[in-house]
């Protein structure tokens, strides 16, 4: 029965993305020219299949954690990533004007990764340093100039087993080079209704907690480490025991 179960909310995901996405892919095309434009009108998407998908995968979120996200405007969210459902929940809480970055693969998603590929939003090659760094920098260039936010995964990839992974520095750079503050976003308990690598579905509760906006306007290069560890600390410290990292760098006094 899981299995069935399983399936049918797929095909009912897959035929609710297949609608929304040929209606702002329309909207992206006529966009083309402006990359903001197509970036804020993929936000009016996320906020509305990113809600009716996690529904369909009988995720319940406990509490309203959106107008917390919102109230906040343009910052730098990081959140945990143990689940592909995190995407949902990402696009679902990303306040109008944030710009998201995910790996270049994600094209290859049935759906959204085609309305991703037009959509004005940041895609990265994990494998090429040099490439992903500048992508980044023209992202904060981006960020910068036009008053927009970004949501970063800073792990990098899913964690298999939910526990908080090491962070990548790309956030950080970010941060230097905006000076926006950097808002961790803890996620509890969606590894455990879609898993990595399993197309099996669970449905549960997931916990969404905002947490306080960390300034970043004193932050400094040669003090980088500690800083990207203050941000891992506060995140770590957000999540129940069995979601926290087993070592976590020390961070700054």
């Amino acid at each position: 029965m899981r299995i069935v179960d399983s399936c049918l909310r797929f095909a009912a995901g897959l035929l609710l993305m297949a609608i929304a996405v040929v209606v702002f892919a329309v909207g992206c095309t006529l966009l083309l020219p402006w990359r903001v434009a197509r970036i804020k009108l993929c936000n009016h998407f996320g906020h509305l299949v990113g809600r009716s998908i996690l529904a369909v995968t009988g995720t319940r979120i406990v509490g309203d954690p959106q107008p917390a996200a919102a109230a906040l405007g343009p910052a730098i969210y990081v959140s945990n990533h143990t689940s592909p459902l995190d995407i949902f929940l990402g696009i679902w809480l990303a306040p109008l004007g944030t710009c998201g970055v995910a790996k270049k693969e994600v094209v290859y998603y049935p759906f959204f990764g085609q309305l991703y590929l037009v959509s004005g939003h940041l895609r990265i090659d994990r494998k090429d340093r040099g490439s992903a760094i500048e992508a980044l920098r023209d992202t904060a260039r981006l960020v910068r100039d036009n008053g927009l936010g970004i949501w970063i995964w800073p792990e990098g990839t899913r964690s298999a087993d939910g526990r908080l992974r090491s962070f990548k520095k790309g956030f950080a750079h970010i941060a230097l080079a905006t000076g926006l503050p950097v808002v961790p976003i803890a996620v509890e308990g969606a590894h455990q209704i879609w898993k990595k690598n399993s197309f099996l579905l669970h449905p549960g509760e997931v916990r969404v907690t905002v947490l306080p906006p960390i300034p970043t306007t004193a932050w400094k290069l040669d003090t980088l480490d500690e800083h990207i560890a203050g941000v891992q600390q506060a995140l770590n410290d957000a999540l129940p025991a069995e979601q926290q990292a087993e070592i976590v760098p020390a961070a700054a006094k």
